[in-house]
């Protein structure tokens, strides 16, 4: 619309009617399906299998949550999955930084083309890199190594992420060459500068980093069924799955509301922080 038609009280109307139904719609395209998850728990079996379905439950007996930590064994899956999110946030940081901070600043010979390969990497379906790499996880080259049941299945391969590293880079660019010149002119070594300089100015992307290799791990569900077969060592995904035939329906429910708690939460109290970090793209001065 036009801004003169936006001046008329008809076109303020259709203005504010469309902006309005699109803003709910969205709303509850998104929200609908986590409001049925958490009713959905506190409903008997007997009211999740009616047909038509019930809107509200007749009862509300929050206990059936108590029910799924204690019979789904949930808070030894949890444990297991903050290990293995917390590894692979740590190798993840770790490994990306240092390779964006390289492709970035110390433009190695091949730079261009280690990149083009490493963005390659995200043209190929994850599917297909699934026997590869569970493999590779079997029997290490070189050092032959068994990383299955173990947290180094998890770890090792979220850190090698063609993805982030390209996000990295990308901010990398955007810091001056000045302040580099300047430190290096003090005599700083270039881990002295990515320590001292680049990091800190660059926690906007780090943020983002972080957070989407936690949640990665976190809801990920084909690899770890693959590589941590025992029981006392599946993730909360897997946990939930292998013992989900054995339970009520209601309490199954109840497992996915826990399960999807910590990431929730992660993303209401870091959002700011996703949202800067996906638009940041340039310091100001």
């Amino acid at each position: 619309m036009s801004p003169l038609s936006l001046r008329s009280w008809r076109g303020k109307l259709t203005y504010w009617t469309v902006l309005v139904v699109v803003v709910i719609g969205f709303t509850l395209a998104f929200v609908f399906p986590l409001y049925w998850m958490v009713t959905g728990a506190l409903k008997s079996p007997e009211e999740l299998a009616q047909i038509p379905p019930s809107f509200f439950p007749k009862h509300f007996d929050f206990g059936v949550y108590l029910d799924a930590w204690d019979q789904l064994q949930l808070g030894v899956f949890l444990k297991n999955t903050a290990l293995y999110a917390g590894g692979a946030w740590l190798f993840t940081l770790a490994v990306d930084v240092t390779a964006a901070y390289a492709l970035s600043k110390l433009r190695p010979f091949f730079g261009k083309l280690i990149l083009g390969l490493m963005l390659a990497t995200l043209m190929i379906p994850p599917m297909v890199l699934l026997l590869p790499t569970y493999l590779v996880a079997k029997d290490v080259p070189i050092f032959h190594f068994d990383l299955l049941n173990t947290p180094w299945a998890i770890w090792l391969p979220a850190a090698a992420n063609g993805f982030f590293i390209f996000l990295l880079k990308r901010f990398f660019d955007s810091i001056p060459r000045e302040l580099l010149e300047a430190a290096e002119i003090d005599g700083a070594s270039p881990m002295r500068i990515l320590w001292s300089i680049v990091l800190p100015v660059s926690r906007p992307i780090l943020g983002v980093v972080s957070i989407l290799s936690v949640v990665t791990v976190w809801k990920d569900f084909v690899w770890p069924l693959l590589v941590l077969p025992e029981t006392d060592k599946m993730s909360i995904s897997v946990g939930i799955a292998s013992l989900s035939a054995q339970m009520p329906q209601n309490v199954l429910i109840a497992s996915l509301v826990i399960a999807s708690l910590p990431t929730i939460l992660v993303f209401f109290v870091f959002q700011r922080s996703i949202m800067a970090g996906l638009t940041a793209g340039s310091l100001k001065g």
